[in-house]
């Protein structure tokens, strides 16, 4: 089948914005490819691991958010794309040029080659996120995570969802966990790992959905992970000890109390995505819901809180 690959430049703070904004209007998968989601080969660090320079000469200047459509879907698509793309413009801190491209690609062609800028990588202290196609030689201590991240995915390796880990190693210490925006499973898969036995995984995306049963399936997690599709806490009856949240900051704003319900005493609410200009008023939104802030991680442009009730 004939698709056409849009692509938008844009900045770091903008590309989970415009992916999910590409989602919702149809696209068969998104990519982002931004240098800041890759390590530095003449910077290793701990959490890293050593990348061939080839595939980051390889990375553009820009970040670039790139989108699959069929004819049907993308002719439907663009016309609220570009106005959407026109309001961004005005958005503060501003989020690049959001320069838009269209080119004909054949399908074989772009799903596969995303993966090449997906490699195993470190997260928290003992965590490693590997792809499944890759190898990787692991350590006594190290705690394995495989994904697939399917077709709506960075490169894996963002900010928001390392300091999610960090904080659930730091915080998590029994009971069920709430995963909110699971996409491809991997907190949920984390939590699973740190010995989680009662988790309840949900996205409003059914692909995210399908991808995240795939992952805790080749994980063999099925008996200890439930991945629902739903809208956030819609239709939620019952509470858990620990949530997590890796999604935008105006939907962790928006969340932030009624989640309090879902919640038992005492209960952990670890939250990330939220860009560092969205800091204060996600505090004032957990301020305001009544948690008590335990701890803010900042990495980058990206903040995340761990807070309880």
């Amino acid at each position: 089948m004939e698709y056409t690959e849009v692509t938008i430049s844009t900045v770091t703070q903008g590309a989970e914005l415009i992916s999910d904004l590409l989602m919702r209007l149809g696209a068969a998968g998104t990519q982002i490819l931004d240098r800041a989601d890759l390590p530095d080969p003449a910077k290793p660090t701990a959490n890293w691991e050593l990348m061939d320079q080839s595939v980051i000469d390889a990375m553009p200047e820009d970040v670039q958010v790139k989108a699959w459509f069929d004819e049907e879907t993308l002719q439907k698509a663009l016309p609220v794309l570009r106005e959407e793309l026109s309001a961004m413009k005005n958005h503060t801190p501003p989020l690049g040029t959001l320069s838009l491209s269209l080119q004909g690609v054949k399908e074989e062609d772009w799903s596969e080659n995303w993966k090449q800028y997906y490699k195993p990588f470190r997260i928290g202290k003992h965590m490693v996120v590997k792809p499944t196609w890759e190898d990787f030689d692991l350590l006594p201590d190290d705690l394995l995570i495989e994904i697939d991240p399917g077709m709506a995915f960075g490169t894996g390796t963002h900010e928001t969802t390392a300091m999610c880990v960090t904080l659930i190693e730091k915080y998590y210490k029994s009971g069920s966990l709430l995963d909110v925006g699971t996409g491809s499973g991997i907190l949920a898969i984390a939590a699973a790992r740190l010995g989680a036995q009662d988790i309840y995984a949900v996205d409003i995306d059914p692909d995210a959905v399908r991808v995240a049963r795939e992952n805790v399936e080749h994980n063999g997690l099925e008996k200890v992970i439930d991945v629902q599709q739903g809208d956030l806490l819609q239709g939620l009856s019952r509470t858990f000890d620990f949530a997590v949240a890796n999604i935008l900051a105006p939907v962790i704003c928006m969340l932030a109390a009624p989640l309090k319900k879902h919640l038992q005493p005492g209960g952990v609410f670890v939250c990330s995505g939220i860009i560092k200009e969205a800091e204060n008023d996600v505090r004032e939104a957990l301020d305001n819901a009544g948690y008590i802030i335990d701890e803010v991680c900042h990495q980058g442009d990206w903040v995340a809180f761990a807070c309880h009730i």
